[in-house]
């Protein structure tokens, strides 16, 4: 909105608002807006929260030194959407149909994680939707956005094809054109990419839903998978800069670099009020909001074979759960790990809560300056 009125509009009449044209300085500002949204709002939200009696239910297997935390103000993912979606409708182009893409996804995600929450406060318990259900909300909503990529896809502004890190020639078409000449079962080349979609998004949302265990740990992490979207997103949409890295140039999609500096600036305010001890958690509408975020630009930019990278710790974090269930029901009781998401496992190991925060931290920037690194290693 602010782009429409300032550079839009009033830039005829006032000619150093040609700034406002620019997409670094907007997307700084975009990044600083949602710091101060979430520094100024985050004690009112929270003191909101505690009003309603909106609080942690900590699960009883759980690690004993974590049900000190049992009342904790949750749901602060609510905090977490307005700072991300309000400086994204400000200071973006809201003509591009990729920014309400990626906007829609958000608010889709945490409308499921808000519905969980709420059942858990309701009930009074650590358990909300059903894992049948919530996993079929996040299905439908990730087939959503396949569907919109398809129809932009339709339009020349998207491309189906999938790119591999490290090489640049080898690019799969997810559609698959040979299918559609079959008589009355042409619908089945799309089934490929939106399967796979639907898989990327979902996951992603699992992933951050499933680290979000410790004080400040899956928003830490979200800050650098954030920034590495950030950098991802501007050098696809560059001429430049995707020419030289021999990516695949997507002028639309460089808006994005708005929404992923405002996600960071969000998760930074965040940050402020759950680092340990945490204030607030964010509960499933923030995680699962994040999550479908992170998943939905990956899947945008075709950077979605890189979200191991860029989300290296989320991806541990879910594949250490899939490992220690497979263990259990394949090995008659037997688990890999002592609990499981992975940041349990060493506490009862007898690392501090700090340090294993501080480590997957450490560990979170090593995947995403290896994501960065892939660009050029082509």
């Amino acid at each position: 909105m602010l782009y429409w009125l300032l550079y839009q509009k009033l830039f005829p009449y006032f000619r150093l608002f040609r700034i406002f044209r620019y997409l670094t300085f907007r997307t700084v500002f975009a990044s600083l807006t949602a710091l101060l949204i979430g520094l100024l709002i985050g004690p009112y939200v929270i003191e909101r929260l505690r009003e309603f009696q909106i609080g942690q239910y900590i699960r009883e297997e759980g690690p004993q030194s974590h049900q000190k935390k049992s009342g904790t103000p949750t749901m602060g993912g609510v905090l977490i959407c307005i700072s991300i979606l309000v400086p994204t409708l400000l200071w973006s182009d809201l003509s591009n149909p990729f920014v309400w893409l990626v906007v829609l996804s958000t608010i889709a995600f945490g409308a499921i994680g808000f519905a969980d929450d709420y059942i858990k406060v309701v009930h009074r318990r650590n358990l909300g939707l059903t894992a049948r259900a919530k996993l079929g909300l996040q299905l439908l909503a990730s087939a959503g956005v396949a569907i919109a990529l398809l129809r932009l896809e339709a339009h020349g502004a998207y491309s189906t094809k999938l790119m591999f890190p490290f090489f640049k020639r080898f690019r799969p078409d997810l559609v698959w054109e040979w299918m559609g000449h079959i008589p009355h079962m042409h619908w089945l080349a799309f089934l490929p990419f939106i399967a796979f979609v639907m898989l990327v998004i979902s996951f992603s949302s699992n992933a951050v839903n499933l680290t979000d265990g410790l004080d400040g740990l899956a928003i830490g992490c979200t800050i650098i998978a954030a920034g590495a979207l950030t950098v991802l997103t501007y050098v696809s949409g560059h001429v430049v800069f995707s020419d030289y890295l021999e990516l695949q140039r997507m002028p639309l999609v460089s808006e994005l670099t708005i929404f992923c500096g405002a996600m960071v600036g969000a998760s930074i305010g965040f940050l402020w009020y759950n680092a340990h001890p945490a204030e607030v958690f964010m509960g499933d509408v923030g995680s699962l909001a994040l999550g479908g975020a992170i998943g939905t630009v990956a899947v945008v930019i075709k950077q979605e074979l890189l979200l191991p990278f860029i989300g290296g710790v989320f991806i541990l974090e879910a594949v250490s759960v899939m490992l220690q269930v497979g263990s259990y029901k394949l090995r008659n009781g037997k688990r890999i790990f002592k609990m499981a998401p992975l940041h349990h496992h060493f506490e009862l190991l007898g690392w501090s809560e700090s340090k294993v925060i501080a480590r997957f931290w450490i560990l979170a920037l090593i995947f995403a300056l290896l994501a960065l690194t892939t660009l050029k290693l082509r």
